[in-house]
């Protein structure tokens, strides 16, 4: 009687891509306390996590832009731009509208994103032409725009608006700062559209392979397109959310933002090559960059002058761990 093959033990396999966030973020946490026992106070985590608020909203973004196999280096000059935007037209509304122009300015500014994002996408999937060159030129078009709106200064927000829209950066619900709460809902509607619907999992199949997407009869460029404008989208919502901190737009708003929304996203577990993306990993970098800002301010290791270069790091190592790791 042959003997009956022996069943191989069920193994789970753990994806460290996919948790790797979320266990650098307690790694951080835990030395973060070691480091500085203030770290956890409420003030304090409650300020990293509201900070973290603009580049998590953004990311989310940036998210679908990247899992459909583009790239976005505008961002940070259209956060810019789209800040000035707005600001420009409330103070030309405030004699006829009063509070009320703060309405009005950010439904304009939630379309100028969707406007600067679409074309973006169109340069990219009309033109085509690589994204990394598109958004790099346009990345200049938007800084250079800020520039001349601001003539080299800056465009501060009317006095009579300041205390109104106060409460979308500095108010709070149920003990929530308000950044905190949008940049939530941005990543539960993004999950849900990236998770649960044909467009997310389309986004996903483009960026994993255009020419099978092709040929299975998506429409690459206008998932392409479509994904652009979800980022212009995200980045008119952070600018609504940082007008208040500020209280102006300059040419310098904005600074950087692309290398710390990209970090992120990469850090979330998100392939930067495309056709695979993790919004809630993007929240979680996001964090963790601002909570790495944090220890680097409360400590003495490392000048905080260098956050820059070390986000640099991080994103490197993020792009190794995505290299020798295998995809599931």
């Amino acid at each position: 009687m042959a003997a009956l093959p022996q069943r191989e033990p069920f193994t789970q396999r753990i994806n460290w891509v996919d948790i790797g966030p979320f266990i650098a973020l307690a790694v951080l946490i835990i030395a973060g306390v070691i480091i500085n026992p203030d770290f956890l106070s409420p003030t304090n985590v409650a300020n990293v996590v509201t900070r973290s608020a603009f580049i998590a909203i953004i990311a989310v973004g940036a998210t679908f832009v990247i899992s459909s196999g583009g790239l976005d280096l505008s961002v940070g000059s259209m956060a810019a731009f789209v800040t000035g935007i707005m600001i420009m037209f409330m103070n030309a509304m405030v004699p006829s509208m009063g509070a009320n122009a703060i309405i009005a300015g950010m439904a304009l500014v939630l379309c100028v994103g969707a406007l600067c994002g679409l074309f973006n996408g169109l340069i990219v999937t009309v033109g085509k032409i690589e994204p990394f060159i598109v958004t790099l030129g346009t990345m200049g078009i938007f800084r250079a725009l800020i520039t001349f709106m601001s003539d080299g200064g800056n465009i501060p927000i009317d006095r009579s608006l300041r205390e109104p829209f106060r409460p979308v950066y500095y108010g709070n619900f149920i003990g929530i700062p308000i950044p905190i709460i949008v940049s939530i809902v941005v990543a539960l509607i993004g999950a849900f559209i990236l998770y649960k619907t044909k467009f997310g999992r389309r986004c996903a199949a483009v960026g994993a392979n255009e020419d099978v997407a092709r040929f299975s009869g998506i429409s690459v460029g206008r998932i392409r397109t479509m994904a652009f404008v979800i980022q212009g989208i995200c980045v008119a919502i952070a600018a609504i959310c940082y007008v208040p901190r500020l209280g102006a737009a300059t040419p310098t708003t904005g600074l950087l933002w692309e290398l710390q929304v990209i970090t992120a996203v990469v850090i979330g577990g998100t392939a930067l090559r495309g056709g695979k993306g993790r919004i809630w990993g993007t929240i979680a970098g996001a964090v963790i960059l601002e909570m790495i800002a944090n220890l680097m301010v409360l400590s003495n290791f490392i000048s905080e002058y260098l956050v820059a270069a070390v986000q640099g790091v991080i994103i490197i190592i993020a792009m190794l761990v995505q290299r020798f790791s295998k995809q599931p």
